[in-house]
């Protein structure tokens, strides 16, 4: 997605991972599997995989079933292996969302890992910008398409992506080889480009990306518009706006397309909008009432895919504020634009049997050292009462929960007994109570703010001169904070929301 200019300092190096990158030259050997693929029309916005939150969870929370993660890139410039965020502790294994996406799958959902994003595409980490092997980039691709055994790849190029055509063509023709490679083992693969639009449809660059891969033979399923940041210094009725850019893509499509219906031309069509307010400020402000009119257009046209950055984002939490990666600035409850959207996705109905599930109370105190509990109620919302097994995630260090009973036929209850340990670092959490029975999967959460607990930073102190990493935590000013690139002489605290630190709250 499209996010504000960051800094980057000029001491910005390239690495090249070639141990590593030879060793992905293997992938295109692994098995094929039989992957369920999407549905004809899906929802899936956009999760901020950088936030060590649970895509389950928030998955089963928002009523989203489908995500597009973001993203995956490199970790420095030059090489030829990704990772979630260019987090080195995130790479392409089971052991990074492989738990979590399978949680989905057994709920009806999926994911569509996504490449790139304004960072990776701002930095030189996108792959295909990084790495100029386009075998290696094909086995990338390979191995994210069999480590979590997903139907879609997603491609977000933006700002410097855009002008770097050997980056294009590399990518394109990996997408080619990774095309033919599972038609060979008959798997399923689509691939979706997301790309910045302007209200008339894609700009000149971002058409040049569709047409190399026309020239590639690489097929693009979906062309996913960013309807939003269009920096024209105009007032802006969104929906509007996402209608017209809509209408310019197709007359595009149409034309790399000639052979295509106009059924076929639409559902290649995907819309990606940023809720709230944008980057641009409110001028750019896409409403609750937008959303409805967007939703009732992409149904009438049959458009592919609907999507929002971000899950993270669906809340009223900074009403009045300016945009940022965890709240929509307009006033809304949480999940608003989730539930307007969500019964886009085709395929998928209300479970007969389905349930919901509270805490009660919604939030507690504790202090450091003692326990607490809450009663977990479930209720039944359609059909016959089933099994619901209750889990409990987000426990930070020096907490642990118990529920009795661990499960409840729906319509029972449940309590949820909170232990804390006098190590426990103060601060409030977020406690994910997880209910799941053979149809439906739901999830409440526990706001559990500790008193009194430890207030020394375990990670060690930042230096000015040091070069860290994404993935790498340091302590400052009684904060933990985290890297989600490479940096070098950034204080924390000073670059904002969406600088390079990710605060990780009191130490």
């Amino acid at each position: 997605m499209r996010r504000r200019v960051r800094s980057l300092r000029s001491a910005l190096t390239a690495a090249v991972t070639a141990v590593a990158a030879l060793g992905l030259a293997t992938v295109a050997t692994a098995p094929a599997q039989a992957a369920t693929p999407l549905p004809a029309r899906v929802f899936a916005p956009y999760f901020e995989s950088w936030t060590g939150e649970s895509p389950a969870a928030l998955s089963a929370q928002s009523g989203a079933k489908h995500l597009t993660m973001a993203f995956l890139q490199t970790a420095a410039k030059g090489s030829c292996t990704a990772y979630w965020n260019g987090d080195t502790g995130l790479p392409v294994a089971a052991s990074s969302f492989g738990a979590d996406i399978a949680t989905m799958r057994s709920r009806g959902g999926d994911v569509i890992p996504s490449f790139g994003g304004y960072t990776a595409d701002t930095t030189g980490t996108e792959i295909a910008d990084s790495c100029t092997d386009v075998n290696q980039i094909a086995a990338v691709y390979e191995k994210v398409i069999t480590t979590y055994d997903v139907t879609r790849l997603d491609m977000d190029i933006e700002v410097d992506s855009l002008d770097n055509t050997a980056g294009i063509d590399r990518r394109n023709k990996a997408i080619k080889v990774v095309q033919d490679w599972a038609a060979a083992n008959g798997r399923q693969i689509q691939i979706s480009y997301t790309l910045p639009t302007t209200t008339h449809g894609l700009a000149a660059s971002g058409l040049a990306v569709l047409k190399n891969a026309v020239t590639n033979g690489a097929r693009v399923d979906v062309v996913n518009m960013m309807t939003f940041d269009y920096y024209d210094n105009a007032a802006h009725d969104m929906a509007a706006d996402t209608k017209t850019a809509a209408q310019g893509l197709y007359d595009q499509l149409a034309k790399l397309y000639p052979t295509k219906t106009s059924a076929q031309l639409w559902g290649m069509v995907g819309i990606t909008e940023m809720i709230g307010v944008d980057d641009f400020g409110p001028a750019e402000t896409f409403t609750l009432a937008n959303a409805r009119t967007v939703y009732d257009w992409a149904v009438s046209k049959g458009i592919n895919t609907l999507s929002f950055w971000a899950l993270q984002r669906d809340n009223g939490g900074c009403a009045g504020g300016a945009a940022a990666d965890n709240c929509s600035g307009i006033q809304q409850n949480t999940w608003d634009f989730s539930h307007i959207f969500a019964p886009f996705t085709s395929g998928t109905t209300t479970p007969a049997d389905d349930f919901s599930v509270t805490t009660t109370p919604a939030a507690a105190t504790v202090t450091a050292g003692a326990s607490t509990s809450a009663t977990v109620k479930t209720a039944v919302t359609a059909g016959t009462a089933q099994t619901v097994n209750l889990t409990v995630g987000g426990l930070p260090a020096g907490v642990t929960a118990t529920l009795s009973p661990a499960s409840v036929t729906a319509g029972g209850s449940s309590t949820l007994t909170v232990n804390t340990t006098a190590a426990t670092v103060s601060g409030t959490y977020q406690l994910v109570v997880n209910g799941a029975s053979p149809s439906a999967g739901h999830a409440a959460v526990l706001s559990l703010t500790v008193t009194g607990g430890a207030t020394q930073c375990t990670a060690a102190p930042w230096v000015s001169s040091s070069v860290y990493t994404g993935g790498q935590q340091v302590s400052h000013k009684g904060h933990t904070w985290k890297a989600k690139w490479w940096t070098t002489g950034e204080e924390p605290g000073t670059t904002g929301e969406w600088g390079v630190w990710q605060d990780l709250g009191a130490c």
